[in-house]
């Protein structure tokens, strides 16, 4: 697994990076949480994340938000590290030219700058969205959203209520062209506490059915 510096808005971005080695796999790119309380790409969730991915083939990047460990700059409250996610996914594509279609994945802070980027790049076809936060942060940017994912969170979490995220899923779901899958994990805190392994695998077992064409609307195997 390469450790790897790239070029960003604000100077240079460290990642751990993972080539497919088939030149047109999909590429994945991994958002950590909140970089003002603990959020790093080495936040076991997003560790295990990139794995996940890494072995279905895909093209894996994780990376440190500005500010975070060898990632030059400050945090910027979401506007900076949105123009990190999208400097990430374009020097990732630029080494793989012959990739169609990508993947976002984020937890917490990283599932809204996920969520974000998949407004902007139309090559964005599938997205997870781990304990988003809309009691927190504003999501009326999706509108509409362009891709079917996943949103998962725990029953049990205190950081994003269920109430707050099922009112984002059935706005979600109320959307044409698009499939929202939700799962919500029983006795899950926002940290997922003990249950990390079962998080990933849920992930990767919606990976899997998307790969096999299942949990899009019939139309949605859409024109991008």
């Amino acid at each position: 697994m390469p450790e790897i510096i790239f070029s960003g808005p604000a100077g240079r971005i460290e990642g751990r990076y993972q080539p497919s080695k088939e030149k047109s796999a999909p590429i994945a790119i991994v958002l950590h949480p909140h970089p003002q309380f603990g959020g790093t790409m080495n936040n076991p969730i997003v560790y295990d994340l990139f794995y996940m991915f890494q072995k279905r083939g895909f093209t894996v990047l994780r990376f440190n938000f500005r500010g975070i460990g060898r990632s030059q700059g400050e945090f910027d409250h979401g506007s900076g590290e949105l123009s990190d996610a999208a400097s990430a996914l374009d020097w990732v594509q630029s080494l793989h030219p012959d990739s169609k279609t990508c993947w976002v994945a984020g937890y917490s802070f990283g599932a809204w700058i996920g969520m974000q980027l998949l407004m902007r790049r139309p090559e964005i076809e599938g997205f997870i969205s781990i304990a988003p936060q809309p009691n927190i942060y504003d999501f009326s940017f999706l509108a509409p959203c362009p891709s079917s994912g996943l949103i998962i969170h725990g029953d049990n979490d205190r950081v994003a209520p269920s109430k707050d995220i099922q009112g984002l899923v059935d706005k979600l779901k109320s959307q044409k062209g698009i499939l929202i899958t939700q799962q919500t994990m029983a006795g899950a805190n926002h940290f997922f506490t003990g249950q990390v392994e079962e998080l990933v695998h849920s992930c990767g077992d919606y990976v899997d059915r998307r790969l096999a064409g299942e949990l899009v609307p019939t139309s949605a195997k859409r024109l991008r």
